[in-house]
């Protein structure tokens, strides 16, 4: 036998591989980068719909704190007379007022009492009413009520616009 053929067995004359180097290409580099670099979301439908709740919860409680405390319920008058207007608070100045109201007068148990107690926004209106009150005059009050107080607008729910006297005295001031 031959000594000089290849054996293949053994390590001595086996010829070495270089290893194979995959070069990627530029394109596949970036697409590999991007790969790394995004987060896979998974979920993204309860997600959204927490999102949705959350938003629509935080509107109905904007809605609500506005209907409550910024949007008034009602719109009305008040005939009487004007018993005291005094500026009070301590925090946030406010301009309260009390009045007898007509309907409060003819009830004889409660007449010494005011029945309709108010916040006033303005100074000019203040003034008219601090003058009114002086003057015994029977007075038309427009007003908004509002179902929540605030504490910068005064502390009743009776927030009044408008001052004028009554032109159409029917009865005259009992307390005159």
């Amino acid at each position: 036998m031959d000594d000089n053929f290849n054996d293949y067995f053994t390590d001595e004359n086996v010829p070495e591989e270089e290893p194979q180097i995959y070069q990627e290409t530029a394109q596949e580099r970036e697409e590999r980068e991007i790969k790394e670099a995004t987060i896979e979301r998974r979920g993204n439908s309860i997600k959204l719909l927490l999102a949705l709740i959350i938003v629509a919860m935080a509107a109905f409680l904007g809605w609500w704190v506005w209907q409550y405390y910024f949007h008034p319920y009602r719109i009305s008058q008040e005939k009487g007379w004007i018993m005291k207007v005094s500026n009070e608070g301590s925090l946030f100045k406010t301009i309260e007022g009390e009045m007898i109201s007509e309907g409060y007068i003819e009830d004889t148990i409660a007449a010494m009492h005011s029945d309709f107690k108010f916040s006033i926004p303005s100074d000019s209106i203040a003034r008219d009413a601090m003058r009114w009150a002086g003057d015994g005059k029977r007075i038309v009050l427009t007003y908004n009520e509002y179902k929540g107080k605030v504490l910068w607008r005064g502390n009743s729910k009776h927030i009044v616009t408008k001052i004028e006297p009554d032109t159409n005295l029917v009865k005259p001031n009992p307390y005159k």
